[in-house]
Parts: structure tokens; C-alpha cells; sequence
């Protein structure tokens, strides 16, 4: 029984690999990964997305850049620090409501506080949408990762003379690494594939970015823009893209799944 269960829940998930698998690979090679975009109707030209996958990495690196100290920051404080206060309640709802927000309504925020602002579209923008979505996720697998330290570990540092925060810095953080960096990848790959934000703040390119104030191409917005299209080149190339995009989200997972083995 169980085994049945098990296979209908898997079967949404395989059939959509298996589709993505036989329409993206006929046209994988190396040339999507150095070229460009080409022009649609012009044959012989190299077709490819290298500027899409340069700037998905961008904009998650610079979300990360903040999202990183802000989330494991937070969920320092909520583990350590606040424990059960009303102040770590508050912060802990918060940050709650802030995971399950539509990506979209992210996408508005930064579209308000920087596009309109800058009056452009640019990867910083892009930036700070995915930073707000990977934030609270970060926040959440930190304090849980620190609570999974075993107390015996803070109480041999106190005896030893260490106080609050050297306890925390030097002997509780170092032991949940593991567990906060595989809710850093899982942050991470939820962002990389994340559409909607990136409609609203870094638009597309069919070019290399001028710079981070500049529109932005990604993988996401590239596969939606070419699987919409008319034209079946570009829904080619879109399949090829959800290929990669795919392979580097499963990559980031197994990635995590990996270190979440290491026990304390």
C-alpha cells in the first residue's frame, strides 16, 4: 500500500521530467552555454542563453549577499538570544507570513522601492527580490538548525567561562554549519527559479547586461518569454533552458540533502 502511495505521489513529478528530459535534450549542447540569443529566422546562427545564465547567477548572488547575514542573523537571535520572548514570537510570525508571500507581491516591492526610484529596470533590483524571498527561509532552517545543537555543548562552554556570545559564535554556530548551509542552497534554489520577481525589476535582454543597473536576462523569464512564442525555435531553446535550470535546482538540492546527513 504504501509503495502505491508512494509511486502516485511520484508520478506528477516524473512525468514532468520525462517531458522536460525528451524536449530539452535534442537541442542541448555546448553552444547554448557560450552563445547567445539569435534572431529568430536567421539560420546558421549559433543559438544559446550564456547571457540568461550569467545573469540568474548575478541576481542570486547579490540576493544572497544580504539575504545570508540577514537571515542567519534573525535566526541566530530567535535561537539564542530571544528564546521565547514575545519579541522572538513577533519576529518569528513575521518572518512566517514574509515565507508564504506570492512571489509576485515581492516583485512589486522592489519594483516600487527601486525601479521607480532608479527609473530603471536593473539586476540590483532583481536582487533585492530574490533577497527578501530567501531571507525568511534562511531565518527559519537557522534557528531550527541551532536548536538541533545539543545543550550539553552550551553547557560545557559556560563552564568553561565563555560567555553568551562566545558560546554562540564560537561553539553553537560552528556546529549547526552544515544544517544553515543546506538552508542556504535551499533558499538559493528556490530563488533561481522564481519568474514573477524578475518581470517586475530586471525585465530581459537578448544581450550581454551593460552592468547591474542595466536589464537583466534570466533563465526563468527567458523560458517563459520563448515558450510563449510563436515561433519554434524559441520554444526549442525554452525547453533547453528548463533542462538546465532544472539540473542546477536538483544540483543544489542533492547538494543539500547531502550535508543535511551530517549528525551531531
Amino acid at each position: 500500500m504504501s509503495f502505491t502511495l508512494t509511486l502516485v505521489a511520484l508520478l506528477p513529478l516524473l512525468a514532468i521530467l520525462a517531458a522536460i528530459i525528451q524536449r530539452g535534450l535534442p537541442t542541448l549542447s555546448w553552444e547554448v552555454f557560450i552563445h547567445l540569443p539569435a534572431p529568430v529566422g536567421v539560420e546558421g546562427e549559433p543559438n544559446g542563453f550564456a547571457n540568461a545564465i550569467v545573469g540568474t547567477l548575478t541576481m542570486v548572488g547579490l540576493g544572497a549577499l544580504f539575504s545570508v547575514p540577514l537571515g542567519v542573523m534573525t535566526g541566530v537571535f530567535l535561537a539564542e538570544f530571544a528564546a521565547g520572548s514575545a519579541i522572538a514570537n513577533g519576529v518569528r510570525f513575521v518572518t512566517v507570513i514574509l515565507s508564504s508571500v506570492p512571489s509576485v507581491i515581492v516583485g512589486v516591492f522592489a519594483y516600487g522601492v527601486l525601479v521607480i526610484t532608479t527609473k530603471q529596470f536593473s539586476a540590483y533590483a532583481g536582487g533585492l527580490a530574490l533577497g527578501v524571498i530567501m531571507t525568511p527561509i534562511i531565518a527559519l532552517t537557522t534557528e531550527e538548525a541551532l536548536k538541533l545543537v545539543p545543550v550539553h555543548y552550551r553547557l560545557g562552554s559556560a563552564a568553561l567561562g565563555a560567555s553568551k556570545s562566545e558560546t554562540t559564535v564560537k561553539t553553537v554556530i560552528p556546529c549547526a554549519i552544515p544544517a544553515i548551509t543546506t538552508g542556504v542552497l535551499l533558499a538559493v534554489a528556490r530563488a533561481a527559479g522564481e519568474t514573477a520577481p524578475l518581470m517586475f525589476t530586471a525585465l530581459f535582454s537578448q544581450f550581454w547586461q551593460e552592468g547591474l543597473m542595466s536589464p537583466t536576462p534570466s533563465l526563468p523569464v527567458l523560458i517563459y518569454n520563448y515558450a510563449s512564442s510563436p515561433f519554434e525555435e524559441q520554444n526549442a531553446i525554452a525547453w533547453t533552458a528548463s533542462l538546465v535550470l532544472l539540473m542546477l535546482v536538483l544540483t543544489i538540492n542533492l547538494s543539500s540533502r547531502l550535508l543535511i546527513r551530517r549528525r551531531f
